[in-house]
């Protein structure tokens, strides 16, 4: 079995099984016709509950034939133009190939021993990132697995920062649109029921700032902590960037440590012409940022920004055996000591690959032309009677309903709705996303892939306009 193992003797046999599997992936991405094959949980299940683990193949095509049949062939391809559900996004050649690097080398960045050149290129990253946001030398960070985690980091700062000894006496101010790990982070963070304020939105679903203002003052009033405000920079649903510069100001009045959710909008911290959208960014105390959502990256590839170093000693623990107390005086940088994460991938050199061939403008290029295409398909929707739009994009994501001819009961139109995507889903023709507005379901495009078009956009719309018919249609059909 020591054939297996990935060292000086078996380079040959790595160089043959990879290639043959990047062959493999390769064919599949050149021949796909759709995102999706319409493949059910009740057809799919069964080939792989059928397959015995305790009995290996012992070979490496065998294998790729076998994960062919239980995977490459139903995948959900985000790659393909109509994939517009969910803020997942095509990758960027580069960023694939750092990936295959760090995987066969696989640094663990927790240490520098461990990692070496890997940590001083994951400082460089968050140094630039910093840059981007406008923070000052005193700025750092940590890459993370993802936004959520990064937001529970931020929180667990804020939380620290606050210096109160009464948890049950910290809020946390967010819109009614910011994302749901905003109350899993409350929680995971031992903070009472009622720790997080739900502030409500404006008709572009952006913070209401008279009403942060409004909520910030009666938490003073009431004898409780204002621990954080998290603004969005990207909310899930809507793509809308809360007021950052009235935001900051507030914090600033009230003493509360200011958040920034970016992990959807700081493509735009790349943009060559839309960067002033997130003005204000740079008065935060601490940002999220996603780089798999837009920066073209594969997942993972996140990171927390702070502000101010210092409050990243709020996640700092040493173990002997690790990172003991000595090394910080010997000046070696163990990111552990900033992270909530002990072994932890070099998932940083996807974006410095990144950087190095395509550079930040060809990443703001990229994300400025989804953004200028969600502006052309909300004007195609606006100017369309079968549906209705909620807003006007404010990054790259569409939110509407059909509404189709001759039906009135809300009730009647959400389950066209519903079936609609349901039935687009398992037709595989297109993957759109859902959600609910005023109670009410809804449809969604997320624009992430610049291959995307207008025109792939009118003939999704067609589709779910014509499921929805056929939906009613049959429900008349049925009733009579």
């Amino acid at each position: 079995m020591r054939s297996h193992l990935l060292n000086d003797t078996t380079a040959d046999r790595y160089r043959r099984s990879v290639t043959e599997g990047v062959e493999r992936v390769a064919a599949k991405l050149a021949t796909t016709t759709r995102p999706f094959t319409g493949v059910t949980v009740d057809d799919l299940t069964p080939r792989i509950e059928g397959i015995d683990l305790d009995k290996p193949l012992h070979d490496t095509t065998a294998v790729l034939d076998e994960l062919e049949e239980v995977y490459l062939q139903d995948a959900i391809y985000f790659h393909h133009p109509r994939y517009l559900a969910h803020l997942n996004c095509p990758v960027v050649i580069p960023a694939v190939l750092g990936e295959a690097v760090l995987s066969a080398v696989n640094s663990s960045l927790d240490t520098w021993d461990q990692s070496a050149g890997g940590t001083l290129i994951e400082r460089k990253l968050i140094d630039w990132t910093n840059e981007r946001i406008g923070f000052g030398p005193s700025a750092d960070g940590v890459f993370t697995s993802g936004g959520s985690q990064s937001n529970l980091q931020a929180l667990l700062l804020a939380r620290e920062e606050a210096k109160s000894d009464h948890l049950a006496d910290l809020r946390i101010f967010a819109s009614e649109v910011s994302h749901f790990s905003v109350r899993k982070s409350a929680k995971l963070l031992g903070l009472g029921p009622d720790a997080v304020v739900s502030i409500p939105v404006d008709h572009d679903k952006r913070m209401q700032t008279l009403a942060l203002a409004r909520e910030l003052e009666r938490c003073k009033e009431n004898g409780l902590v204002p621990m954080a405000v998290v603004a969005t920079a990207g909310t899930t649903d809507f793509g809308s960037i809360d007021p950052l510069p009235e935001v900051a100001e507030l914090c600033s009045q009230f003493g509360t440590w200011m958040h920034v959710d970016a992990a959807y909008g700081c493509g735009l911290l790349a943009s060559l012409k839309n960067r002033g959208r997130i003005d204000g960014i740079e008065r935060a105390d601490s940002v999220t940022v996603d780089y798999h959502k837009s920066f073209f990256q594969p997942v993972s590839s996140s990171a927390l920004l702070v502000r101010d170093v210092a409050t990243l000693r709020h996640a700092t623990y040493h173990a002997e055996y690790l990172n003991p107390r000595r090394m910080v005086e010997e000046r070696i940088p163990n990111q552990v000591d900033k992270s909530l994460q002990t072994t932890r991938r070099f998932d940083a050199l996807k974006l410095w690959m990144t950087l190095r061939v395509m550079g930040a403008d060809g990443i703001g290029e990229l994300f400025d032309e989804v953004c200028d295409l969600a502006g052309r398909g909300w004007e195609l929707l606006a100017a369309d009677p079968r549906f209705d739009v909620v807003v006007e994009p404010s990054l790259s994501t569409l939110v509407f309903r059909v509404i189709p001819s001759g039906v009135t009961d809300p009730a009647e139109i959400d389950r066209a709705n519903l079936y609609a995507r349901k039935a687009l889903f398992a037709s595989g023709d297109a993957v759109v996303a859902g959600t609910k507005v005023g109670g009410r379901h809804y449809l969604k495009f997320t624009l992430l892939n610049p291959e995307t078009t207008v025109d792939d956009i009118a003939a999704v719309l067609d589709l779910i306009a014509g499921h929805a018919e056929q939906y009613l249609g049959d429900s008349l059909d049925r009733a009579c």
